[in-house]
């Protein structure tokens, strides 16, 4: 960054880093002993869908990837939209093996990236639940793939109703095991997002 740049108040981008992927699981360990919340063993990375062949093999490749795991116990990895028209691929573990979801989403990232729709990518999440809390009340952490950092998503029952202060609350029991987004406007909803 240059002097012109400091004085213009113009930032450096931050280039994404997808090992940050990997402190997920010391990240729920905190998150359990602090607040109660476990992994429900559900994520998934959201990406912008471009039309092409080179696209869907893409997508073919990935599914084809993970679906391959002869350890996968649950349901196969799926690709759906949502209502606004982004790609999620989602992909299902057991609660207990946040390890795998995390090189499930890894491997997604990576790929998409290798194959030159880093560009598409937009964020990856992975759900956690409280025992005998309300299972419509979700909350995730979520990867913003543009800016390398996370951020807590907590929803409520209802339409379109967020915990604000538990994100809050959240944000700040993870700040010495994730790097937690400070923009809080960056904080985007991600409304009936699957995987949540």
């Amino acid at each position: 960054m240059g002097l012109l740049d400091i004085l213009l108040g113009r930032t450096k981008a931050v280039a994404p880093d997808l090992d940050r992927l990997f402190a997920l699981p010391s990240a729920a360990v905190t998150l359990e002993a602090a607040a109660g919340y476990t992994p429900t063993g559900q994520g998934a990375v959201c990406f912008a869908t471009v039309e092409g062949a080179a696209f869907e093999q893409t997508h073919r490749e990935v599914q084809a990837l993970l679906d391959a795991d002869t350890d996968r116990t649950g349901p196969p990895v799926r690709l759906t939209q949502d209502g606004y028209g982004y790609s999620w691929l989602v992909s299902a573990r057991a609660p207990g093996e946040l390890p795998l979801l995390v090189n499930d989403l890894h491997a997604v990232n990576t790929s998409m990236e290798a194959n030159g729709f880093g560009p598409q990518l937009l964020c990856s999440l992975v759900s956690f639940e409280k025992r005998g809390q309300d299972p419509e009340r979700a909350l995730a952490l979520v990867y913003l793939y543009k800016r390398g950092t996370f951020y807590p998503l907590c929803t409520l029952p209802g339409p379109h109703r967020r915990d604000n202060a538990l994100e809050l609350q959240v944000a700040a029991l993870l700040e010495n095991d994730l790097r937690v987004e400070k923009d809080k406007s960056r904080w985007f909803p991600l409304w009936d997002a699957p995987g949540l």
